[in-house]
C-alpha cells in the first residue's frame, strides 16, 4: 500500500496557470492532489466531460462557481463536480489549499480532460468573482 507524504511530493505548475501549487498522486481507479491557490488565481472556466470531481477545503476561502450556484467556500467545505458542468475557483481574502480527487484515472494527470468553456459564461464567472473578492 502506497502512502504518501505531501512535503515529499514534488510540486509542479499546471500550464494553464502556473501560479498555481500542485502536488499530486494517481492510483488504478482516481488521481488525487493537494492544491494551493494564490488570492485570485485559478484556471479559467472550465469543463470534464470524462471526469468527475470532488473537492475538499483545507484552509482559506474560496469563491466557487459550479453549473448555474456560485458560493464561497470555507475550510471543511466539500464539492462535487459531476463531469460536464462547467466550474472555477478562485481563492479570496489571502491564498486557498484544498485536497481534490477525479476519476478516472487517465493517465494520471490532474490537468488531463480540461475543456476550457468561453464567451459569455466565462465572463460571468469573471464578474462574479470580481464583486464577490470586493465584498470579502
Amino acid at each position: 500500500m502506497p502512502f504518501y507524504i505531501v512535503d515529499d511530493i514534488k510540486k509542479r505548475n499546471p500550464d494553464e496557470n502556473p501560479n498555481i501549487s500542485m502536488q499530486a498522486a494517481a492510483g488504478e481507479f482516481m488521481k488525487a492532489a493537494i492544491v494551493t491557490k494564490p488570492e485570485g488565481e485559478g484556471v479559467p472556466l472550465h469543463m470534464h466531460p470524462n471526469e468527475e470531481q470532488w473537492t475538499y477545503l483545507i484552509e482559506g476561502k474560496m469563491h466557487y462557481v459550479l453549473g448555474d450556484e456560485e458560493r464561497i467556500l470555507e475550510p471543511g467545505d466539500f464539492v462535487h463536480i459531476p463531469r460536464n458542468v462547467n466550474h472555477r475557483s478562485r481563492a479570496i481574502d489571502g491564498s486557498a489549499k484544498f485536497f481534490t480527487v477525479k476519476s478516472p484515472t487517465g493517465d494520471g494527470d490532474m490537468q488531463q480532460d480540461y475543456n476550457m468553456v468561453g464567451g459569455e459564461a466565462s465572463e460571468k464567472a469573471k464578474k462574479s468573482y470580481n464583486e464577490k473578492a470586493k465584498s470579502q
